[in-house]
């Protein structure tokens, strides 16, 4: 089945057009992985299939154009997790995973029990049920990540976006937040969809990757597909070694420059 189904999108944000002609398919319980330099494209694709930004072209989620889903209707299937997401420092993190049931709650409503229960279902599950009570703002970067990870979670989705989720992350942290997702993502039945810079980590986890430049795609397949030092050397302006192992998959390695191809590019 297939989840999201972008065709020939087009977007243009502030008279520039950051997305140009851009189709995607993903299917159902997939991780997907878009990548591509920075303004390549990545966030706005992943914030049109929310239904965040204007569009042209066709954007549908489960066969159903997502610009005539009510926000509401598109939260209960879509949790969103930002690359730099709101958080009060003063606010308790039970508080802020609850806000994940937003979509569920009737207007004007209060939570409930069931409210209630499935924040810390989802706090149980990322094992920070004991941070329950303790201020966003007393949390380190991994603490916080694992608590927009429960609020996301709180929502009971069936589509989950990443927008640059390790960012701020140190390298455990980093494998910390991946490994989690992809649990959830077995458990659960998940179908994610990333925006990630690092390519290493996104050749570890997703499925499929779609190399983006410029608003369009230049290159899709598995990691040894399109991560090839040929193809980040192009798009990237990086000199990089591509590893290959059976077992744990690609790696890109950064390597410096000879000192004088270093200049001539100065």
């Amino acid at each position: 089945m297939i989840v999201v189904a972008l065709d020939r999108v087009s977007i243009t944000l502030g008279g520039t057009r950051v997305v140009d002609t851009f189709s995607l398919e993903i299917e159902d319980g997939k991780w997907l992985g878009l990548i591509g330099p920075n303004g390549a494209g990545k966030t706005t694709i992943a914030r049109a299939v929310a239904g965040l930004v204007p569009y042209e072209g066709s954007v549908r989620l489960w066969g159903e154009e997502v610009s005539r889903l009510s926000r509401r209707d598109v939260a209960k299937r879509i949790a969103v997790v930002p690359q730099s997401p709101l958080i009060p420092p003063d606010m308790t993190v039970v508080d802020y995973v609850l806000l994940g049931r937003t979509p569920h709650i009737g207007y004007a409503a209060s939570p409930g029990s069931a409210d209630v229960v499935a924040s810390f279902a989802a706090l149980h599950r990322l094992e920070i049920t004991s941070m329950a009570r303790r201020r966003l703002g007393t949390l380190s970067g991994g603490e916080r990540q694992r608590a927009v990870l429960a609020r996301a979670l709180a929502q009971e989705p069936r589509l989950v976006l990443l927008d640059e989720p390790t960012s701020a992350l140190d390298v455990g942290a980093q494998q910390q937040v991946l490994e989690l997702v992809s649990m959830l993502r077995e458990e659960d039945g998940l179908t994610v969809l990333s925006a990630m810079h690092d390519l290493t980590l996104t050749a570890q986890y997703a499925d499929e990757l779609v190399l983006v430049d410029a608003g369009r795609e230049v290159a899709r397949g598995d990691a040894t597909d399109v991560l090839t030092e040929e193809l980040v050397a192009r798009h990237y302006g990086a000199s990089v070694r591509v590893i290959a192992d059976p077992e744990q998959g690609v790696a890109v390695v950064p390597i410096r420059r000879p000192r004088v191809e270093a200049a001539q590019t100065e």
